[in-house]
């Protein structure tokens, strides 16, 4: 089923949801995204968890938000509807939604209860050129539109084997996602990010993962990640481009229940 929800910052979101019973899994999207991105773990997952998946603030079915967002936002939007359910939440971020996951546990301790950081990276501000290609990239969504944009970038989200199915659904969830502001305010959010200094402040027990064929944000990045946290597991998901948990779902799925069945005690 689906809801809006009021978060603290007066924005508005849209969310899918599954499972009645266990712990709250909350996951975030990638910034070319939305809650479709999570299909595979809300049909999975939901046997043992309750799973929530958003429309990040001006994305798909979410209103457009009435002022710009900065990560802090996204991240205290997120807060909200963790709140609103009680208690805390294990958070799945993937890409950019793993730095607002990443943001979240810096930000607010006490709701988060473990991390899942997939196929993510500590933000495009750690390199100049970088922040600037993402920067560029509202412009770029303004100037091809939505449709020729995902044609542009979504085929470059999976691994070169990835299945023709897989990536027309990429495409086709990231034209029917990506929009301004939204998408505007979610590029400066990351291209400002470098949370290198903030990571061995995160308490989470934490699973990181990364495509073995991730040729976005690599490897390497997921490894930073991994290196900078105290409470880690690193995992390469093989035969998997950026987008891990879609192209992968089994391997993925796998992992993340076992992470939950150690920082969660969900039973075998």
């Amino acid at each position: 089923m689906s809801a809006d929800l009021l978060a603290p910052v007066a924005t508005q979101v849209h969310v899918e949801e599954a499972g009645d019973h266990g712990p709250l899994l909350l996951c975030l999207h990638g910034i070319g995204s939305s809650s479709a991105a999570f299909a595979p773990q809300l049909a999975e997952l939901s046997s043992y968890a309750r799973v929530v998946a958003w429309d990040a603030p001006g994305y798909a079915s979410s209103p457009d938000p009435e002022v710009p967002l900065t990560l802090d936002d996204f991240a205290d939007v997120a807060a909200g509807l963790i709140r609103e359910r009680g208690g805390s939440a294990h958070v799945l971020g993937v890409s950019w939604g793993g730095v607002i996951a990443l943001r979240l546990a810096a930000r607010h301790p006490d709701l988060v209860a473990s991390l899942i950081v997939a196929d993510s990276s500590p933000g495009s501000g750690t390199d100049e050129k970088k922040a600037a290609a993402m920067r560029a990239r509202a412009t770029e969504l303004v100037e091809l539109g939505p449709r020729a944009f995902a044609e542009a970038r979504g085929p470059r989200l999976v691994s070169p084997g990835a299945p023709a199915d897989l990536v027309r659904r990429v495409v086709a969830t990231m034209a029917a996602s990506v929009r301004l502001p939204g998408y505007a305010y979610a590029a400066e959010s990351m291209a400002s990010a470098d949370l290198r200094s903030e990571l061995p402040s995160v308490a989470a027990p934490s699973l990181v993962l990364c495509g073995d064929k991730d040729e976005v944000t690599g490897i390497e990045a997921s490894q930073a990640i991994a290196g900078a946290l105290h409470k880690t597991a690193f995992v390469i998901v093989k035969d998997a481009g950026h987008l891990a948990n879609q192209e992968q779902p089994g391997r993925f799925n796998a992992w993340v229940l076992s992470h939950l069945r150690i920082t969660a005690r969900i039973p075998e």
